[in-house]
């Protein structure tokens, strides 16, 4: 039986790392600068933590780039 798509896994990837190391910009100083913890910061280059909305702006903003080029979503 197939699995409804509103139980699909969506994978969340991140492409926050690849550019904060443009600028370049360390991780402690990007998170103070954004607000969050550098902890907070590291699991979301991961992709294992998902931004708030407000947080994902606010790293748009600082690193000059569209929420769309941080952040893909694929099921």
């Amino acid at each position: 039986m197939p699995i409804p798509s509103s139980q699909k896994k969506i994978k969340f990837i991140s492409h926050v790392y690849s550019h904060r190391i443009l600028i370049p910009i360390s991780q402690i100083e990007l998170a103070k600068e954004i607000g969050v913890g550098r902890q907070a910061l590291a699991a979301i280059e991961k992709g294992t933590a998902q931004p708030s909305l407000l947080t994902a702006f606010r790293l748009a903003k600082y690193l000059r780039v569209k929420i769309e080029d941080l952040f893909t979503f694929t099921p």
